[in-house]
């Protein structure tokens, strides 16, 4: 067994493990017996009304990235791209140039979003400027924009803004989104807070689509939070481990 197999067979059991674990605490019925009020399932967003929108994750901006580091920013943006394949919602990936110096899209989205729809633009700094890329989201139908990009004060922040005014409403998904300065993202998200986009990290955006681990793909979430946060993958390797020895002891 080579080395990426070992690594896979880890978090394909340790997801098993969490998600089993997660399961006995109820049932699909016990899930939904108790069901928010209308206030309260309004403060979540609706999975089935989102699109996910990247946003310049190129190569060339990855080398200006100084707020977080890239290996980081990379592994987010590929658990993004993955979370909203699992949830079967919509995915644009977008450059301005990706012939010019900001260089090509990150290769790993090809294989973490297959299904995802590339608009390319002419030239545009905010994505929303391209009639395209909104035309395209307004195709969609979902009126919940999730957004994750590079730099986060201009390629995320001009369209965030841009959509809120046109009534839409907007996640921004920090922790996949890299500027050249901690004090560039912390303007950032100072601006676009006030004007009423909504920050999140990955693993927020995980757990709003997911939403209970009494689901039949519930594996498959847990294989994500393994991946997202590999020391939570350690929670379920222990608790595989105690499972075991408490078979054994019988």
């Amino acid at each position: 067994m080579n080395t990426r197999t070992s690594v896979l067979a880890l978090v394909s059991a340790a997801a098993i493990a969490v998600a089993a674990f997660a399961l006995t605490a109820g049932t699909p019925d016990d899930a939904t017996a108790q069901q928010p009020g209308a206030a309260a399932a309004n403060v979540l967003f609706d999975p089935k009304d989102t699109i996910v929108l990247l946003l310049d994750h190129q190569t060339g901006l990855f080398q200006t990235v100084k707020d977080i580091p890239i290996a980081e920013l990379r592994a987010n943006t590929v658990v993004l791209a993955k979370i909203a394949e699992l949830a079967k919602a919509p995915i644009l990936t977008t450059a301005s140039e990706p012939n010019g110096t900001n260089g090509p899209l990150m290769s790993e989205l090809a294989a973490a979003a297959p299904n995802a729809k590339y608009i390319p633009r002419k030239g545009e700094v905010s994505a929303w400027d391209n009639e395209d890329f909104k035309k395209a989201v307004e195709a969609s139908g979902k009126k919940t924009l999730i957004m994750a990009g590079v730099w986060t004060s201009v390629c995320v922040a001009f369209p965030a803004l841009q959509a809120k005014a046109e009534g839409y409403s907007v996640y921004a998904v920090m922790d996949a989104s890299g500027d050249m300065s901690a004090m560039a993202s912390q303007a950032a998200l100072a601006r676009m807070t006030q004007a009423g986009v909504i920050p999140v990290t990955t693993n927020v955006v995980l757990t709003e689509y997911q939403r209970t681990w009494a689901r039949p793909d519930a594996a498959k979430w847990g294989a994500l939070y393994s991946e997202l946060v590999p020391h939570y993958r350690a929670v379920g390797e222990s608790y595989q481990r105690a499972q075991e020895a408490a078979r054994k002891a019988k």
